[in-house]
This record gives structure tokens, sequence and C-alpha cells, in this order.
């Protein structure tokens, strides 16, 4: 049984950080591409950023390019979300993913529960 966990979220105001973990069990974490999606109250799921298996590749989203930095410790079966300069426009439920390489929902087949960021201007 695939499980995917966040932790990390919070309260922050503009101009802070916060740093999102994703701890991953039940496949062979090194296999798949990880990602984070984001969705904010009555707004569609955005797709923020992706790291390939083994970190080589990244993508951001506009919105959060030069801000957000994904990186990933395949021994410890975790991907992270370093969020710097955060906006309140970043307030959302934060997922995790897992799955093929792409910046679209469907290319995941696992998701965690989410975990709230809420950013105060």
């Amino acid at each position: 049984q695939v499980q995917l966990v966040e932790s990390g979220g919070g309260s922050v105001q503009a101009g802070g950080s916060l740093r999102l973990s994703c701890a991953a069990s039940g496949r062979t974490f090194s296999n798949y591409a990880m990602g984070w999606s984001r969705q904010a109250p009555g707004k569609e799921r955005e797709f923020v950023v992706t790291i390939s298996r083994y970190g080589a590749r990244t993508y951001y989203a506009d919105s959060v390019k030069g801000r957000f930095t994904i990186s990933r410790d395949n021994a410890k079966n975790t991907v992270y979300l370093q969020m710097e300069r955060l906006k309140p426009e970043d307030t959302a439920v934060y997922y995790c993913a897992s799955g093929d390489w792409g910046m679209t929902t469907d290319r995941y087949d696992y998701w965690g529960q989410g975990t709230q960021v809420t950013v105060s201007s």
C-alpha cells in the first residue's frame, strides 16, 4: 500500500519561509518522479513543481519559479519543498504526488492527504 505523508505546513507572514516534507512508503521511491501541487479555496488544483527519479531534472510553474526549491532524498524516501519569499497567493493546501514525470495531475497515481499553508499579508 503506497502512502505519502506531508508535513511542515503552517502559517507564516508574507516574505517568510516554510519547508514541506513528504515521506513515501509502499513502493520503490526512486522509481518514480515526485511532485507538489496546491489547491486554494475556490480554485483548481495547480501543479507547481516536479522532480525526476534521481533529482537530475526539475520543473517549476512560473508562479513559484525562483522562490520554491524541490529536492529529494532517495535514501530517506522523502521529497522536500523549500518555499521562500512566500506571498498571500501561495495560500493553499499542498499535496505531494508520486508517479511519472510531468506537470499535470494525470501523470501521478498516488497523492498525499495535503498540508495547509497560510500566508498572511
